[in-house]
């Protein structure tokens, strides 16, 4: 019970890996906020899931592209107590190759993953900066390290935050605040199992399968722990060995 006391959001915990991340957490100890905007039952019965399991979990519904509603919501959430965790997990794919890509794909995408990462983080810091103990924890991706066709709004938005990480981690460590990325590569889940099939993931990635979303939450789980107050402004692979 690690986390003991500490209340975490889990941004876009609708999804399987935000799930995860949000269930390690509780087992931890955390209270977590789970966040959802297009899929307000998949968290509502994501937070009945870990209360039965014997976790604190509650929804918060919010558009994280929307600046004065996510800081309407964050005041709420503010209003029980300071968020020391913020996983910044929320993210969209919306592919095309690069010259027939529309201006809304390119836009849609980068307000999901950059300015929602601005638009939660940055009224949540202060309040966790007073503490003197925090963690960010911000969801990126191989398509950030390696590039991928048909991805160029993504790896630019997953490539963007991986800098704002490392440049707020300078800002904010000297007050027991650590900010770190972490990178997946093909992480089982339906979307993912949509895209690759297990031929082209033997391809691909040298361990031979996909990950799990568990395997990143393991990662996440430990990077919001103490023993992970050392390593800060870090961007973490998790790839089974594609770079």
């Amino acid at each position: 019970m690690t986390l003991a006391n500490k209340r975490a959001l889990v941004t876009g915990a609708s999804g399987a890996l935000g799930a995860a991340i949000a269930q390690r957490l509780a087992r931890d100890g955390a209270t977590v906020l789970l966040h959802a905007n297009s899929r307000p039952d998949a968290v509502a019965t994501l937070a009945d899931t870990i209360r039965r399991a014997g976790g604190q979990a509650e929804p918060v519904v919010f558009d994280i592209t929307d600046a004065d509603a996510t800081r309407a919501a964050c005041t709420q959430m503010l209003a029980d107590g300071t968020v020391q965790i913020i996983v910044n997990n929320a993210g969209v794919h919306d592919d095309a190759v690069f010259p027939g890509m529309r201006a809304e794909q390119w836009h849609r995408v980068i307000d999901v993953s950059l300015n929602g990462f601005f638009h939660v983080t940055q009224p949540l810091l202060l309040p966790m900066l007073r503490t003197r103990w925090g963690r960010v924890i911000n969801i990126s991706s191989v398509a950030a390290l390696a590039g991928n066709r048909g991805q160029v709004n993504y790896a630019a938005a997953k490539g963007a935050v991986n800098s704002a990480t490392k440049a707020l981690s300078l800002e904010v460590a000297s007050r027991g605040v650590t900010v770190n990325a972490i990178a997946p590569g093909v992480i089982a889940s339906p979307m993912a199992d949509a895209v690759f099939d297990k031929a082209m993931v033997e391809q691909m990635v040298p361990c031979k399968r996909a990950g799990t979303p568990e395997e990143v939450a393991a990662l996440a789980g430990f990077l919001a722990g103490e023993e992970a107050g050392y390593i800060t402004g870090q961007v973490i692979s998790i790839n089974g060995g594609m770079i």
